[in-house]
């Protein structure tokens, strides 16, 4: 696998002739024509809190351990770079300049974990 570094510019009304419109605008018009195909039915909604409430129920009875949290604008948990360190690599940060925009090889032992990335 090879790496490098691509302009990633996307600019929707230049590539498709016209602006988008918002989520909200997409859904106010399904509710005036009569659309629900975006909606979930209230016995679904129901169903899904029943699942997901005792999860919520227990965080709140049991607080993690040592649950690398961090602050909001920060750059996150210590524990984050050091996972990655444990196999010699860091975070590219953001912002920072990079010596080269060449491709780089990587290791094969990253492609199993983007399985099906050529």
């Amino acid at each position: 696998m090879r790496l490098g570094l691509v302009n990633m510019e996307f600019d929707y009304a230049r590539d498709f002739g016209r602006s988008h419109s918002t989520g909200y605008e997409r859904l106010l018009y399904d509710c005036m024509i009569g659309d629900a195909t975006l909606f979930q039915r209230a016995d679904m909604v129901e169903a899904g809190w029943r699942v997901i409430q005792p999860v919520l129920d227990v965080w709140s009875a049991v607080p993690a351990e040592r649950f690398p949290n961090y602050a909001a604008g920060t750059w996150g948990p210590v524990e984050a770079a050091e996972l990655l360190a444990r196999d010699g690599r860091s975070w590219r940060v953001i912002g920072e300049e990079h010596a080269s925009s060449e491709p780089s090889a990587v290791p094969a032992t990253v492609g199993r974990a983007t399985a099906g990335v050529h």
